[in-house]
């Protein structure tokens, strides 16, 4: 039986990035009525900011070594370092427990909400390895940064979010759905780019099905 660990990281409630995930995480859901699934608000329960407790853990694992995600609870040695791991330890688990990790987030000043990249810091140790699972990034931006796009350079999420899930985490099947243009709604700097973000949403929708259908049973 497959999971799908579900996060959202968008500070709105009624945004583009959480309806693409929701459409993702709907019909996988339909298409996998036995499949595992948990959902973690990250803008509506903030993941703490790692401290010094948890660099203590982490140095700990590094230092000996540890690759074994089960094994990482031996670093904890203090009352403050205890304290860091019973923040850290439910987070491990859905992720140890995921085959698909859905990720609703938009982009905020090129790159990836706080609320996000605190996620990212709580459950990262040394030398992890989640081969095998799937991540699946469901994205909206403000403007365009698409290949060949005179912003391309600009998008530090997507490089980001890709270079960490391959290089670090070992994952070789990520894919990101993006809804670009959303502030063509808003910005009458952009109001003549309202038809090209209206395609790009559809797609971006389209594809979330399409997707998710692919990955259900799996």
């Amino acid at each position: 039986m497959s999971h799908l660990l579900h996060l959202d990281a968008s500070a709105r409630r009624a945004s583009f990035s959480r309806t693409l995930s929701d459409v993702f995480a709907r019909t996988w859901r339909e298409a996998d009525p036995e499949g595992g699934y948990t959902y973690r608000d990250l803008a509506a329960d903030p993941v703490p900011h790692i401290d010094e407790a948890w660099t203590e853990l982490c140095y700990y694992v590094l230092a000996q070594e540890i690759t074994d995600i089960g094994r990482y609870r031996e670093a904890v040695r203090t009352p403050g370092q205890a304290a860091a791991w019973a923040i850290t330890e439910p987070l491990i688990a859905e992720l140890e427990a995921a085959d698909i990790v859905l990720i609703g987030t938009p982009m905020y000043n090129y790159s990836v909400p706080a609320t996000l990249k605190a996620w990212i810091d709580r459950v990262t140790f040394p030398k992890m390895n989640l081969k095998g699972r799937s991540f699946v990034v469901a994205g909206a931006r403000g403007g365009a940064y698409g290949p060949g796009t005179p912003r391309e350079s600009f998008d530090h999420e997507e490089r980001y979010l890709r270079d960490f899930f391959l290089g670090h985490f070992g994952v070789d099947d990520v894919t990101f759905v993006h809804a670009e243009l959303t502030n063509s709604l808003i910005d009458p700097a952009l109001a003549g780019r309202r038809d090209t973000h209206e395609k790009s949403y559809a797609a971006a929708l389209e594809l979330a099905a399409e997707l998710a259908g692919k990955l259900a049973g799996r």
